[in-house]
């Protein structure tokens, strides 16, 4: 059975919000929340192969500490964009 856009979103919420790291919950899920509802299938495929990274590597992306791969730089530079003081 296939999952339906609002379950698919609803769950990547959560798994935004519920990282493991305080840090890394506040820059995705403030990210989901901005962005989900507005997101297409192939948007919400990149956001899911984000979430399935390492939050000690999502960190040092978004930080710019160390470089994130290729498929995810564009992600990564908006999420820097949005937690940039």
């Amino acid at each position: 059975m296939s999952e339906t856009i609002e379950a698919r979103r609803k769950r990547m919420s959560i798994r935004a919000w519920r990282r493991g790291t305080r840090e890394m919950d506040l820059i995705l899920g403030g990210y989901a929340d901005a962005h989900l509802a507005a997101m297409d299938g192939p948007a919400l495929d990149a956001f899911d192969a984000l979430l399935a990274e390492d939050d000690h590597d999502l960190y040092q992306w978004v930080t710019g500490q160390s470089v994130p791969p290729a498929r995810l730089a564009v992600l990564v530079g908006e999420l820097a964009a949005r937690t940039a003081v």
